[in-house]
């Protein structure tokens, strides 16, 4: 009978813990309730390094690819896979891959932060457009075969001198060790420059970082 009562405790338990977990996958945000859209913008030639099967490192060359635009709270944080978890069209999927540097960080991106924007997707697609098009990519951080080396801050200053009003907090470097991994640039619903919000900052070492060349 003490072993009866035991499982059921056990069972009671493991009941609660996954209508708990339920209760917090709901609790993701509401579409369209944000402050203000990261742009994030991922070094390829780190990504490759160990990734090398991945189909965005099969010699295309890439230097900046788009890893997403995700709307954020001012506050900090960001609402993540917000329903209707509307699958993409052929159509859609097609115009996606435009932007992207793959289908499957597409699939993804649109899943967990497209579908917060408050938009359908062929409209977060366009937006996404839109932002890519705020942003100049700086000419000394174009694709090159050579090595490059910069501390986070002269990689942020090439980004403010190369999109004049772009506030100094209003992009961050991100690094993977030594290697520049992503670049963070704030923009407002409207795609107007803007500063990020708490938690988006640099995070990378001290001194210079590098840039991988592309293959």
């Amino acid at each position: 009978m003490r072993w009866f009562s035991w499982v059921l405790v056990l069972f009671m338990v493991s009941v609660g813990g996954v209508q708990a977990g339920q209760g917090r996958d709901k609790q993701r945000g509401e579409a369209g309730e944000f402050d203000y859209y990261l742009l994030a913008l991922s070094w390829s030639p780190t990504f490759c390094l160990t990734h090398t099967g991945n189909e965005q490192c099969t010699g295309k060359g890439y230097g900046f690819v788009l890893h997403g635009l995700w709307p954020q709270y001012a506050r900090g944080g960001w609402p993540q896979s917000c329903a209707p978890l509307t699958p993409l069209s052929a159509e859609q999927r097609q115009q996606g891959l435009t932007l992207f540097p793959t289908a499957r960080l597409m699939e993804h991106e649109w899943k967990k932060h497209g579908t917060c924007s408050g938009l359908g997707a062929t409209a977060y697609l366009d937006t996404t457009d839109r932002a890519l098009g705020k942003v100049r990519i700086p000419e000394a951080l174009q694709p090159s075969t050579a090595v490059r080396e910069y501390s986070a801050e002269e990689i942020a200053v090439l980004f403010q001198q190369s999109n004049p009003g772009m506030p100094s907090d209003g992009v961050a470097v991100s690094c993977s060790g030594p290697q520049l991994s992503e670049v963070k640039v704030c923009l407002s619903r409207d795609l107007g420059y803007a500063s990020c919000g708490k938690g988006v900052k640099s995070q990378c070492r001290a001194g210079k970082v590098r840039l991988p060349p592309v293959r």
